[in-house]
């Protein structure tokens, strides 16, 4: 039998011939898709840095596809977060002042001290009288005051709360129970109200009742028990040392803190919406600038306790 003749060496790699052909295409193929793109420079680099890894730059970092050198800004235009303007302490009395004016919310006195801010809101401002509930104009007066300490959270150590009542008749203490509850309530209110606002941390508010045993004077006359009537908030600066209220109370009475302010319900004037108390002033445990007369509003602390707060 005949045996069939050997293929030539040449004729087994025809087939490179075809796969080379196949090759030119595809890359003619990919160069014409780059042609009609338009491809960001700074993504084709990451695309061949990611096919051939080199050592990395110290001072490059890839973040979401794009290359970012440390302190420059990322050239695909990444908007900056702007800064929050920080809160200055010493001025914040003022501003909360002035948010009032533009509202006409009078009669509150604001002071300034030493590491805090002290805050007086006397008389009907949040509650009638043998009230414990929020009146429209006392939730109005607390969304000022939110709105104004809201960006002053992290810069905030304490919020008190300190609510207090008047003595009804000069010769007869309240009924204790009527007393200490209605007062206490009425801090309660105040602080439920702005943490329900969710713009200071809960647990830096604290709410104190004080009763008829704070009075800033005389229980002898309605001008006085009106003053006597009042809601303080005393906001203490982050890091400060807490001290003790009695100190708070004693510098705010002494007319030490001359950095004091009480909003009369108007802009524009001489004094820009507010009254300013400096040292020759008053005495800060005087103070108060009601229009007209003070309306005598009869207290519970001189009758019995009312029915929601008896003890059964």
């Amino acid at each position: 039998m005949a045996k069939k003749p050997r293929a030539s060496g040449d004729e087994g790699g025809n087939w490179m011939d075809t796969y080379g052909d196949m090759v030119t295409l595809l890359l003619c193929f990919f160069v014409m898709l780059y042609s009609m793109s338009s491809l960001d420079s700074r993504k084709w680099e990451v695309f061949v840095r990611s096919i051939f890894p080199a050592k990395e730059d110290p001072d490059e970092v890839v973040v979401n596809g794009t290359i970012e050198e440390d302190g420059e800004e990322d050239p695909a235009g990444t908007p900056e977060i702007p800064e929050t303007e920080a809160v200055d302490m010493d001025t914040l009395y003022l501003t909360i002042a002035q948010m009032m004016n533009e509202k006409g919310i009078e009669g509150v006195t604001l002071s300034r001290g030493e590491d805090y801010t002290f805050i007086v809101f006397q008389d009907k401002t949040f509650f009638d009288g043998d009230s414990s509930v929020l009146t429209e104009q006392g939730e109005m007066v607390l969304d000022v005051f939110g709105e104004a300490i809201a960006p002053a959270d992290e810069m905030l150590e304490q919020v008190n709360i300190m609510a207090h009542t008047a003595q009804g008749q000069p010769d007869r203490p309240n009924n204790p129970r009527t007393d200490r509850m209605l007062s206490a309530m009425r801090a309660a209110e105040v602080c439920v109200y702005i943490q329900t606002k969710d713009i200071i941390e809960p647990g830096k508010l604290v709410n104190t009742s004080y009763g008829q045993f704070r009075p800033i004077a005389s229980n002898d006359t309605k001008e006085g028990r009106a003053k006597n009537r009042r809601v303080e908030i005393l906001l203490i600066d982050e890091g400060a040392d807490i001290r003790s209220l009695n100190e708070y109370y004693e510098e705010y009475t002494s007319g030490e803190n001359t950095n004091t302010v009480i909003t009369d319900g108007a802009l524009g004037g001489d004094h820009d919406g507010f009254i300013n108390v400096g040292p020759d002033e008053e005495s800060v445990s005087s103070m108060v600038t009601p229009s007209g007369e003070p309306e005598e509003i009869p207290e519970s602390e001189t009758m019995e306790a009312p029915e929601e707060i008896r003890s059964e």
